[in-house]
């Protein structure tokens, strides 16, 4: 009888407890999205899975020699996957339109002031003694507004993992719900006739500018915010490979199977920040919240200052205006925010093709997010 005991007892039924049950529940409804509704798979999928085993009890898979928590220590404590990945963007992206029409760095620039604007409300509701939030851990929080997973799980990582779990959901998810979050956003700080601004073709490119670009910007990058330089250096080595034309093997590689590698770890890792005793506390619910209000502030400003460009004596040194649409993809969330714009540029005018345009400031966003990392980095650590 007390063999049974001993036995019932093991079991991982007998030591489930509530918490425990809401986070299985958590980790199938980020499955279920990634899954069924198809918001950012490649990171949910890893990261759902990853929060159902840290989860089950009775197994040490999350903590000490648990692999998700070597994982972990691998990989985000030291910052590797977060960078890896960077690299891997950096290969993907092209800067063609935004070399093409550099007034659009301006938007990718504003975009980001929902990061610091998210930072000071994060500490403002702490000082009103809502949250307790610490200024590292309010900067965690505000680089949702960047819209950039990696870089989210980086700067979090550095300043305050242990809100990492939260801070990765809230990142992709925002991410994955950017046609749902953006286009009111957009419509309404806009008129039906600025909507139907039609934007001339972008000129060529040349092969010598696009190799020149990412040195050049991480040398500027470097001198003046060191900081940023694991982040962007990542990410101009991999625009780099793409571009220079002589490594295409080590590009390719780069592009698809190393970048799907370590998405792979780092959604595990991350998941295994998914703990009960982690994640459901009262400063999860206060992440989710300010990150959404980071991303819409991001949002608005982009456009914004698109606006602000059309009225001011830009128009003397270009006589096109800008739509101001396309500063919505000033977040950084790549290419999905220059797919919203296009869309809702389409709705006003069936002939206006915004996608192209909208890449211009969507690859500053991702630039601004990562100089805007450095400084979170160098000021709260």
């Amino acid at each position: 009888m007390e063999q049974l005991v001993a036995l019932w007892q093991a079991t991982g039924i007998y030591q489930f407890d509530l918490g425990q049950a809401v986070m299985v529940v958590v980790g199938l409804l980020l499955l279920y999205l990634a899954i069924a509704k198809r918001f950012e798979p490649l990171l949910l999928v890893p990261i759902g899975f990853g929060g159902l085993l840290s989860n089950i009890p009775g197994v040490d898979i999350a903590v000490g020699d648990g692999i998700l928590h070597q994982l972990y220590v691998m990989g985000i404590e030291t910052s590797v996957f977060p960078l890896v990945i960077f690299m891997g963007v950096g290969a993907l992206t092209d800067f063609a339109p935004l070399l093409a029409n550099p007034r659009t760095l301006f938007l990718g620039a504003a975009a980001q002031f929902g990061i610091f604007a998210t930072l000071l409300g994060a500490l403002a509701l702490s000082s009103w003694g809502v949250f307790d939030f610490d200024i590292a851990e309010a900067s965690a929080i505000g680089i949702i507004g960047g819209a950039d997973g990696p870089t989210a799980i980086y700067v979090a990582g550095q300043l305050a993992p242990h809100l990492l779990g939260a801070i990765a959901v809230a990142a992709y998810s925002y991410m994955a719900l950017v046609p749902i979050i953006q286009p009111p956003i957009m419509r309404l700080l806009t008129t039906e006739q600025e909507r139907q601004i039609e934007m001339p073709q972008l000129r060529l490119v040349s092969r010598r500018e696009k190799i020149l670009f990412p040195l050049v910007l991480l040398m500027l990058v470097a001198l003046l915010v060191p900081s940023a330089t694991p982040l962007l250096g990542m990410f101009c080595f991999g625009n780099l490979m793409r571009e220079c034309g002589v490594v295409d093997r080590l590009s390719e590689t780069t592009q698809n199977a190393l970048i799907n590698i370590v998405t792979i770890f780092l959604g595990l890792a991350v998941g295994s920040k998914l703990k009960a005793e982690q994640f459901l506390v009262p400063e999860t619910l206060g992440i989710l919240l300010l990150g959404v209000l980071a991303f819409c502030i991001g949002t608005a400003a982009g456009v914004l200052m698109a606006r602000l460009m059309n009225l001011l004596s830009f128009r003397k040194i270009s006589p096109h205006k800008i739509n101001p649409l396309i500063g919505a993809a000033g977040v950084s969330a790549v290419p999905m925010a220059a797919r919203v714009v296009n869309r809702v540029g389409l709705e006003s005018n069936p002939n206006n093709f915004l996608l192209m345009h909208a890449m211009g400031p969507n690859v500053a966003g991702v630039i601004g997010s990562a100089i805007a990392a450095g400084l979170l980095i160098r000021f709260a650590s």
